[in-house]
């Protein structure tokens, strides 16, 4: 009982300290920073959607896009820190940030192909993107 009373507090003070200081979760999750990544995601993602996400687009940079419609209902889901052991692939484009992105439920079949992954770089204007990874659904369900 005790602990179902700690967590209780716990979340309640959380939520009220969300509630009071104007943060959101996601800043109180993953700090400004984080949250930012995670906005500046929700953007892009909505831009490719629309076929508009150029304006996202590093100079110098041509990330593959592909469709609009790849991007449709992508959500953006763990920001991190650049791991250049991780992403080898990428270390040569400088990158700051990473993020993946989550597939709808309803999209969710073998063989779609879908933005797994976005990669910025931090400029003087705020985070452009400098690459993306594609990812594969092996299997449904």
């Amino acid at each position: 009982m005790k602990r179902t009373r700690l967590f209780l507090s716990v979340g309640t003070a959380t939520a009220l300290t969300v509630a009071l200081s104007s943060c959101s979760m996601d800043t109180v999750i993953w700090g400004a920073d984080g949250a930012g990544v995670i906005q500046t995601t929700e953007d892009l993602i909505d831009a490719a959607a629309s076929g508009d996400a150029d304006s996202y687009v590093c100079n110098g940079e041509e990330p593959e896009l592909r469709e609009p419609a790849d991007w449709s209902g992508l959500s953006a889901e763990e920001p991190g820190d650049f791991v250049a052991e991780y992403w080898p692939d990428q270390a040569l484009r400088d990158p700051d940030w990473t993020i993946n992105l989550s597939l709808p439920e309803e999209r969710v079949a073998g063989g779609e192909e879908f933005p797994g992954d976005v990669f910025y770089r931090e400029t003087e204007d705020g985070l452009c993107l400098v690459d993306v990874v594609w990812s594969t659904v092996e299997t449904e369900g």
